[in-house]
């Protein structure tokens, strides 16, 4: 089924154990991880004619790219390759999957999809986890991988990294959430690696930071080391303050939230809260002045001085009063109005030329940490006539986010020699296919091992490549460097270590496949998921979609729950005809009782029989906000006396997850059949207006009302034109065409 290219013979060796095993497979960039993913999947297919594979990435340019590749390299039809992203609706999506033998797709439609049972991963032979070093936590891959393990017929596991970290728990953490049972690791200077690889010569370039530049770091850090004293004195730090990293002001700052959350509020913890906001501004106003420059300082001082007029936190007000700040504000404007550079700026341009002295085609990528930078380097490379394109993420920032159509077009225009130059955030740090890449400058060294070999690996794919590091010395660009160093040494320790001694920590039979690594709890369940089945009972919940990253759909249907995940008017959860849940964590509680939410949503529970309330959490529910004990009591004994709703509380999503479980199955075991979503019973005439409008598509109960505003009745929303529909505010040309489309067609049974 292959054509097109010839496995190299560390592939072909990586292919022999993957076979036979799950494997995580750990190759440094640009030498062929998706290929061994290729002749997996015609292995795979060979053996098993009648199955799908399926391919995650966690970006859609990554997904984009195997799909280019197994259409390139595998012999199938087009058709047969079908590309999953959230821009898919979920019926799209469910339709693909039946017609298509290969999916790619990013995790997180996906696994709405598995927990929907839109999708059946049974008949999957091949999961392919690209990065996957991401399969930690909460991450999508993890339920995914476990879904698919429980499920499949005939699994096998395929994970894809550059480089998985440099901590040994973290690497084993991915092997256990993947199933791995064997790890092929490779470097460039393994016996059959190293004569398919390209030398990279690495240069560090170090700059001087100046003494003007010397001054605002000066004034920024005086203003830090101040606020870090006053807390000292207030006695929450302890030691040499200059010794306390960014990592461990954060820690100290959970510390605090907690303190504050477990109810203590005296004033010398409150006022270090404050303060320790302001030093952590500073800190990242000090990394701007040593590593940046001045245009991305000022920015960011100045979006200070507006938030100061706007808000009212104390920690933004007090920062931009304090003499330092100000002082280093001006230094800056001053320093900007003379046309000042940062040194890195300035050996920038001279790298520059002097590559285009010796090259004119030059390929060239820059790797830069903050947007705010890539607008001046963008500058300095249009100064030079290099043509240059900027390369960012989607999140919107200044007008500087790109959708992942444009990233797309970014890639192929830079592949097929459009422009030589591309600068970009850590968004092109992971997996993208750009070969024959020149040179790759990082603008500042990164803390992680990971980024650093992913970056690295974007150059000396087909011949000799170069790096080049920028350094400003004496600032944290010096700690980041050896920071990087010491984690990348300690990765390849680490992988040789577990590669060496690697035992899977599961072993793979019928029956234990199905129970892997489970709980006391989840054993529970499973024999309550047991004597539901004796039973024949299908248990099936409907749950509002903004629920899905709570944790207790993902355990729900990890229990074998069928799950509808749609938006929900009344409650959070319905777990039969009558029961409807609104779910509630104890700071969303309080906060439902100031902003008056809760009020409504006890009016609209009243539309079910059955409703009650979960409040989720062990925190103190008195010292949430500022706000009497008395008066949350009083809201408590409303809800349970006026309204005659239960208030239940749960420690945390597991325990609320089996207590659903129990009333879903208690609720459905006498029926013995699944319920519909339109069930709440309405009150008065007003209710049963808004609840037959609300039942049209893409109206729901937010729509309805000034439907029924603008029309006056039923019978003339029915009789109404699309033109007249488009009038109603939140309509659409969709949902006006929709609607039209229901009245108008012919019910057939």
């Amino acid at each position: 089924m292959i054509r097109g290219f010839e496995p190299r013979l560390y592939q072909q060796i990586i292919l022999d154990t993957a076979v036979k095993k799950n494997t995580l497979v750990v190759l440094p960039t640009g030498l062929g991880k998706t290929n061994i993913a290729v002749l997996l999947a015609a292995n795979r297919l060979t053996n098993y004619p009648n199955s799908k594979i399926l391919i995650l990435a966690p970006t859609r340019p990554l997904c984009d790219q195997h799909v280019d590749s197994l259409r390139k390299y595998l012999d199938v039809d087009e058709d047969d390759v079908q590309l999953f992203t959230g821009m898919i609706s979920p019926a799209k999506r469910a339709e693909l999957w039946k017609k298509s033998k290969i999916i790619v797709s990013t995790p997180q439609g996906l696994e709405n999809d598995v927990i929907s049972n839109k999708i059946s991963l049974k008949d999957v032979s091949l999961l392919v986890v690209d990065e996957a070093h991401r399969a930690v936590g909460d991450y999508a891959y993890v339920f995914i991988v476990k879904q698919y393990n429980k499920k499949a017929e005939h699994p096998r596991i395929l994970g894809l990294t550059a480089s998985p970290g440099s901590d040994q728990e973290k690497i084993k953490e991915v092997c256990k959430n993947i199933f791995v049972e064997e790890i092929e690791f490779r470097y460039y200077d393994d016996p059959d690696v190293k004569q398919y690889v390209q030398q990279i010569d690495v240069e560090r370039v170090y700059v001087d930071l100046p003494e003007d530049f010397e001054q605002i770091r000066n004034f920024l850090r005086n203003a830090f080391d101040s606020k870090l004293a006053t807390i000292k004195n207030l006695g929450f730090m302890y030691g040499n303050t200059s010794s306390y990293s960014k990592t461990s002001l954060l820690e100290l700052q959970r510390g605090m939230f907690a303190k504050l959350n477990s109810g203590e509020k005296d004033f010398s913890l409150m006022r270090s809260v404050s303060l320790l906001a302001e030093a952590l501004k500073l800190q990242h106003a000090l990394e701007l002045v040593e590593t940046q420059g001045l245009k991305p300082l000022f920015e960011y001082l100045s979006k200070l001085e507006d938030e100061a007029q706007k808000t009212k936190v104390k920690a933004v007000q007090n920062l931009v009063r304090d003499l330092n700040f100000r002082s280093a504000m001006v230094k800056t404007k001053n320093m900007i109005a003379a046309a000042r550079e940062h040194p890195k700026i300035i050996k920038l341009r001279e790298i520059i030329s002097e590559e285009l002295k010796n090259k004119k085609d030059v390929k060239i990528i820059i790797f830069n940490q903050y947007r705010d930078s890539t607008n001046k380097i963008k500058e300095v490379l249009d100064s030079l006539k290099v043509e240059s394109r900027i390369f960012v993420g989607q999140a919107k920032k200044k007008d500087t986010g790109m959708s992942q159509k444009e990233q797309k077009k970014i890639i192929e225009q830079f592949r097929e020699g459009v422009f030589n130059c591309l600068i970009a955030t850590s968004v092109a740090e992971e997996g993208l296919d750009i070969p024959s890449v020149d040179l790759v400058i990082f603008y500042e060294p990164v803390p992680s091992a990971i980024r650093t070999v992913q970056r690295r690996g974007r150059t000396g794919r087909q011949e000799k490549g170069r790096v080049i590091v920028l350094i400003t010395k004496k600032t944290r660009d010096e700690g980041n460097l050896w920071a990087s160093f010491h984690k990348e040494k300690r990765m390849y320790r680490v992988m040789h270590a577990l590669k060496k001694g690697f035992s899977p920590a599961f072993e793979r039979t019928s029956e234990s496949r199905a129970v892997l690594n489970e709980s006391e709890s989840e054993k529970q369940t499973r024999l309550v998921g047991k004597d539901a089945e004796k039973f024949n009972v299908d248990l099936s919940i409907f749950a509002d979609y903004r629920e899905k990253g709570s944790g207790i759909i993902k355990n729900l249907a990890d229990k074998g729950v069928k799950i509808d995940l749609i938006k929900m008017d009344v409650g959070d959860y319905l777990l039969s005809e009558r029961v409807v849940v609104e779910h509630k964590t104890i700071r969303d509680f309080v906060d439902s009782i100031i902003d008056g939410r809760l009020l409504s949503q006890l009016s609209n529970l009243k539309k079910y029989e059955k409703p009650f309330i979960i409040i989720e959490g062990e925190d103190d529910i008195y010292s949430q906000r500022k706000i009497h004990p008395n008066a949350i009591r009083g809201v408590l004994a409303t809800i349970i006396i006026s309204y005659g709703i239960p208030v239940l509380q749960t420690k945390n999503f597991r325990e609320t997850a089996e207590l659903f479980l129990l009333i879903a199955k208690r609720e459905a075991y006498p029926s013995k059949k699944e319920f519909t979503l339109h069930t709440a019973k309405p009150l008065a005439d007003k209710d049963i207006q808004e609840y037959i409008i609300g039942a049209f598509p893409g109206v729901g109960a937010t729509i309805a009302k000034p439907l029924l505003r603008k029309f006056k009745s039923i019978k003339k929303i029915v009789n109404a034109k699309e033109e007249d529909l488009k009038k109603v505010e939140l309509i659409g040309d969709k949902k006006a065409k929709r609607i039209k489309e229901i009245v108008d067609k012919k019910y057939e049974e």
